[in-house]
C-alpha cells in the first residue's frame, strides 16, 4: 500500500499540497498520474487550481484514473480529500466557462460568486464555520482563493463573503475543502493531521 496518492493531473497546487502533507506527518506521499498507484493507496488526495472544465478534462485525460478513484474511494472506502478545485470536481456540474460534468460524487453545482454583492475573487483569510459536527472540520480561519463556489448537498461548513459560501463538503469517507490547507498555516496543518488519522 502507498500511504497517500496525491493525484497529478496538471492542476496547480500539487507541490505545496505535497509539502504540507509531509509537514503534517505523512510518511509516504506518492505524487502520481498512475491509476494503479491510486488503486492501492491508503488515502487519496485531489488538489486543484484553475478552471473547473480544464481540471475535469485533465483528470479524465488520464486513462483509467477516474475509474481507479471510484473503485478505491466509492467502493472500497479509502479516505478522500479534495482541495479547492479538487473539492469542486466532486460536484455534479460546474458552470465556469460553460457547463462541465464533475465527478458527481456530491449532488451539487459550482457557480460563480455573485459579483454584485462581493469582491471577486474571494481571496484571503476568512472564518470556517461548521454546520454540524465532523471529525475533520473545526471552527477557525483558513486561506481562500476562488471565484466559484459549490451549492448542493453535503455542506459541512461555510464562510461569509457577502453571505454564506460553502467552505467544506462531504459524506461518508469523502471530504472536500474550498480553502487551501497548504496555505492556512496552523489551521490547515491541523486539518491535514486529522485527515492522516481519519478512520471514517
Amino acid at each position: 500500500m502507498t500511504a497517500i496518492a496525491l493525484i497529478d493531473y496538471g492542476a496547480g497546487n500539487l507541490h505545496s499540497v505535497h509539502n504540507a502533507l509531509k509537514a503534517a506527518g505523512a510518511h509516504a506521499v506518492a505524487v502520481t498520474a498512475d491509476p494503479d498507484v491510486v488503486a492501492r493507496a491508503d488515502r487519496v488526495v485531489l488538489p486543484g487550481v484553475g478552471a473547473f472544465g480544464a481540471c475535469a478534462a485533465g483528470l479524465r485525460a488520464i486513462p483509467g484514473m477516474v475509474e481507479a478513484m471510484e473503485r478505491r474511494v466509492l467502493e472500497q472506502g479509502a479516505p478522500f480529500l479534495g482541495v479547492c478545485v479538487g473539492m469542486q470536481l466532486l460536484a455534479t456540474r460546474g458552470e465556469e466557462h460553460g457547463s462541465h460534468d464533475g465527478l458527481g460524487w456530491m449532488d451539487g453545482v459550482v457557480r460563480e460568486l455573485p459579483a454584485s454583492q462581493v469582491h471577486i475573487p474571494h481571496m484571503g483569510w476568512n472564518d470556517v464555520t461548521p454546520l454540524a459536527p465532523h471529525a475533520l472540520i473545526e471552527p477557525g480561519e483558513a486561506y481562500f482563493l476562488h471565484s466559484f463556489a459549490y451549492s448542493g448537498s453535503g455542506v459541512l461548513a461555510v464562510t461569509d463573503h457577502g453571505g454564506p459560501v460553502t467552505a467544506a463538503i462531504g459524506r461518508d469517507n469523502i471530504l472536500g475543502v474550498q480553502f487551501h490547507p497548504e496555505k492556512s498555516q496552523h489551521y490547515g496543518l491541523a486539518l491535514l493531521q486529522r485527515f492522516l488519522g481519519w478512520k471514517p
